[in-house]
């Protein structure tokens, strides 16, 4: 597989799994899963109050901006350790996306803050894991 297409699949993967954390943690303490993909999509659509079309605005930019961090990450996770590195890589990534920049936007702000770390890390984890796969299957 061309590296490409290796940071591809690793996006597709980390952006389906890691709203995993939250989604438990919130559904364990009774909450809302959809609180983050609104959240998101309020971001786009910050008059918006119908939680489908927020769903829907947020769906896309959740899959753009995880497309482009496995990019980032495929280029910087070293050979034989990528998912220690995948998730150093999730904690990096949350401290400028809720850290710096989220505390801009006041919908992501609002968020419970260490679930949307667990997210991150978990993101960084999963794509080091399919890029870690991804290597080894090209080097047999």
């Amino acid at each position: 597989m061309s590296r490409s297409r290796d940071a591809l699949l690793a996006g597709l993967v980390g952006s389906i799994v890691s709203g995993a954390p939250s989604t438990v943690w919130t559904l364990l303490e009774g909450g809302d899963p959809a609180e983050g993909g609104r959240a998101l999509g309020k971001v786009l659509l910050p008059r918006e109050e119908r939680t489908l079309v927020l769903l829907a605005a947020g769906a896309p930019v959740h899959g753009a901006l995880s497309l482009g961090w496995a990019a980032v990450l495929e280029r910087l996770l070293p050979e034989g350790r990528e998912p220690l590195w995948g998730a150093v890589g999730g904690v990096a990534i949350a401290a400028l996306d809720l850290a710096v920049l989220g505390r801009f936007v006041p919908p992501i702000a609002a968020l419970p803050q260490g679930r949307q770390w667990a997210d991150h890390v978990a993101f960084g984890l999963s794509v080091g894991l399919v890029l870690r796969k991804c290597r080894s299957c090209a080097r047999s």
